[in-house]
């Protein structure tokens, strides 16, 4: 029996790109919105993420994927309020596994998996996660398994924030992913991959080079990466021919038959024991969820995208006239999380692609390989639904723009003021510091988004008005005179909010 022959190389290289982010949801309720959100994340998506990268790093397999991974989500994953929720967390996914192993079948089958695979958590997670994400992932960076692409504080929305708080968050957020993981990121995933003209010049004062963009940024020319008008920044523009393919506002890998259903719960343990069946058929009548059944589709789906990667390879090169660089890029939360199959798919895959003959860099191989063609001037955009910056700023949140700026205006005003009062102590000022903590989750994109996309948006005009309210209950204090009040009041909301710190009101540009 003759051995299988081995595809022809295919020019130009292919990168996969994740950006890992949720908003600060500790200590800011549980159910149905809040730290559940974390946990259910951590639990789907990121365990099993980090078991297949550190596989793959055990096989000395270096440049598999660009990890984004804002501070935000790092500060969470790093506390250990949020370790040790997360520890309780999983310990209470076995008991209602276990719970399930007594119901009648198909559920009793699928309580007997889900509480090996939890028990597999748990001890990974005691094992592993006990100092957090930060070890983990500066191992990986260590390895050359993966390049780190860093953001701003808070994930806020780039274009619409004052400038001297955009430096600020750029530069902070960069220094955090420094102190975590040792490494401080040259690239960055840009928040919601936001632009506004100009900002190429913030990014290359704060030792940025290369930022993401979403596919019409470039007018769909993503086959190479382009230097943002006269700056050496490059933008790499994600393929939405390509990444479509698994994820798209209508259809995409997920939603196939056999995959596990996302939003069908058995009311009694909690747990998600149907498999998707049909687009159209309600939850009471889905059928169960068969593992064998989607081992298969994950195979065909990984066939399928290789060769859709090897075609747009071809096809790109040839229509440029050079080696052609593809990017597809997703939230990181996807793969686990919201398609339980994705993480055993991006493990064949990233298997598979090589052995296809398909070149798998980063986003830093493809700026060292020269991937990079003409300057181009780039036009306000996101990658949100229209591709502009309607979501954020659109009629439906323009009570949240507003807030936003007077919230910023209040905040850097004094923020100045007491600086400047103190400007000769040696020490931090904690109240200062707090002010723009507030600030940073005041502005957050995640909360405009939310109520855009009417996703939970009673929570999160809550958490705006929220964090708007105890940066104006702090500053209001310190304004007034009463220097103990705000002390007290900064403190109070530090015990909540306490992420970021080394945040320093001091570096304030």
């Amino acid at each position: 029996m003759s051995a299988t022959p081995i595809p022809d190389q295919v020019p130009g290289q292919f990168t996969l790109v994740l950006h890992t982010h949720l908003p600060w949801l500790a200590h800011h309720g549980r159910w149905p919105v809040g730290e559940e959100w974390l946990y259910q994340s951590w639990s789907a998506a990121y365990l099993p993420l980090f078991r297949v990268l550190r596989t793959l790093a055990a096989e000395d397999r270096r440049g598999m994927l660009t990890l984004g991974m804002t501070p935000v989500v790092a500060a969470q994953l790093d506390d250990p309020y949020c370790l040790d929720g997360m520890h309780r967390w999983l310990a209470n996914w076995q008991l209602r596994a276990l719970e399930a192993t007594t119901l009648p079948e198909p559920l009793a089958s699928f309580g007997i998996r889900e509480y090996e695979e939890a028990g597999r958590a748990i001890e990974e997670f005691s094992t592993l996660w006990r100092h957090g994400v930060s070890p983990l992932l500066r191992e990986l960076i260590d390895a050359g398994t993966v390049e780190l692409l860093g953001g701003p504080l808070a994930h806020p929305f780039q274009p619409l924030l004052n400038p001297r708080l955009r430096e600020f968050a750029l530069r902070e957020g960069l220094a955090d992913a420094g102190q975590r993981f040792a490494h401080t990121p040259s690239g960055i995933w840009a928040p919601e991959c936001a632009y506004a003209p100009g900002m190429e010049h913030g990014y290359a004062a704060a030792g940025v080079d290369h930022f993401m963009v979403d596919g019409p940024s470039l007018h769909g020319e993503t086959a190479l990466g382009r230097p943002v008008g006269e700056t050496d920044v490059v933008a790499f523009g994600r393929d939405l021919q390509v990444s479509y393919r698994v994820w798209s506002p209508k259809s995409g890998y997920p939603g196939h038959a056999a995959y596990r259903d996302f939003h069908t719960y058995d009311h009694v343990t909690g747990l998600k024991p149907a498999r998707v069946t049909g687009r159209n058929v309600d939850s009471d009548t889905k059928a169960p969820y068969d593992p064998q059944r989607a081992d298969k589709a994950i195979d065909a789906h990984v066939a399928d995208f290789v060769g859709v990667v090897r075609q747009r390879l071809i096809s790109e090169s040839e229509r440029i006239g050079r080696p052609a660089h593809v990017v597809a890029a997703f939230d990181t939360e996807l793969f686990g999380h919201w398609w339980y199959e994705g993480p055993v798919w991006l493990e064949r895959l990233l298997r598979a692609l090589p052995e296809a003959g398909v070149r798998v860099g980063t986003l830093r191989d493809a700026l060292a390989g020269g991937f990079v063609g003409a300057p181009v001037e780039l036009p306000p955009s996101s990658w949100g639904s229209g591709k502009d910056w309607q979501v954020w700023a659109g009629e439906k949140v323009a009570d949240l723009v507003q807030l936003n700026a007077e919230v910023v205006d209040t905040a850097l005003s004094t923020v100045d003021k007491a600086l400047a009062q103190t400007n000769t102590a040696p020490t931090r000022d904690l109240v200062a510091d707090q002010i723009l903590r507030e600030t940073l989750l005041t502005v957050s994109s995640d909360w405009p988004f939310m109520v855009s996309k009417d996703s939970a948006a009673d929570y999160a005009r809550y958490r705006a008005h929220l964090h708007a309210h105890a940066t104006r209950e702090i500053a209001d204090a310190l304004a007034s005179g009463r220097r103990d009040a705000a002390e007290r009041l900064a403190a109070g909301w530090n015990r909540a909010d306490g992420l970021f710190g080394a945040l320093d009101a001091r570096r304030l540009p």
